[in-house]
């Protein structure tokens, strides 16, 4: 097989996956608290060195090529996001890139899972819980669901929540020592292998704003157009190795009568 055509391949699959990550951080251009995702590559050993062959006979030539390009860990951009005034009494904005609200996300099967969320566009359900805008629950400092009464509530600066002149809860606002083991789980959360929140005494929350999205609407439309550009240009060198091998099977060495 045309070793050119390996390469080629592996440009398109990691510039298809450059694309859809781009397009995805494009379509959260407006999502509260999102964070860009970062698409990286990374070359990829020829198979003589990735499979550790040894004494196997390699080809030196095709060895300096390279075998690719591969996609690197996907990474998250935890920069801090904008914050726009709402006038809410119920929203609120984290003022540190490493904080986050605790949540309660529920599972098909009737468990529950502790995730991270940096949304503080929050309200009341139809139970009295206080949630996010994708509808899962909010902990207080003790990893306990804030349950309300029907009615007005306010969040004051330290993170305190409020209800009839009278401290119902605390927001849990917390860290993570290791920001790259945190991945997205979908609705705007992450998720943990290893818990290692530690939670803040005295957190400073800004009530009545929220964070916008951390995505360059600009950059980001550039990222996903140089993506699909280098998609195409991948694929159009595929055409170019399948010519060649045609020209080598059915003219090189023909004999004219």
């Amino acid at each position: 097989m045309n070793y050119g055509l390996y390469i080629s391949a592996s440009g398109v699959l990691t510039n298809m996956y450059r694309q859809d990550v781009y397009a995805n951080n494009l379509a959260n251009m407006k999502t509260t608290g999102f964070k860009a995702d970062l698409a990286a590559l990374m070359q990829r050993d020829p198979e003589s060195v990735e499979d550790q062959l040894g004494m196997d006979v390699s080809n030196d030539l095709l060895d300096k090529l390279g075998g690719g390009v591969l996609a690197a860990p996907m990474q998250i951009a935890f920069n801090q996001g904008k914050l726009e005034t709402t006038g809410q009494r119920t929203d609120v904005a984290l003022l540190e890139a490493d904080q986050f609200f605790a949540v309660q996300q529920q599972n098909r099967d009737g468990s529950s899972t502790i995730r991270l969320s940096r949304d503080g566009n929050l309200t009341l359900n139809s139970e009295g819980y206080l949630v996010q805008s994708n509808g899962q629950k909010i902990l207080d400092d003790g990893d306990t669901p804030i349950l309300l009464q029907p009615g007005l509530f306010e969040i004051t600066s330290t993170g305190l929540v409020r209800q009839n002149d009278e401290t119902v809860a605390q927001l849990q606002v917390t860290t993570f020592k290791d920001l790259e083991q945190l991945y997205k789980v979908g609705q705007n959360m992450l998720g943990f292998k290893h818990d290692l929140r530690e939670m803040i005494d005295n957190p400073s929350v800004s009530p009545g704003q929220l964070e916008s999205s951390s995505v360059d609407p600009i950059k980001a439309m550039m990222d996903v157009m140089a993506a699909s550009k280098a998609v195409t240009g991948n694929a159009r060198m595929i055409q170019y190795h399948d010519t060649l091998m045609n020209h080598a099977v059915n003219r090189l060495g023909k004999i004219s009568a």
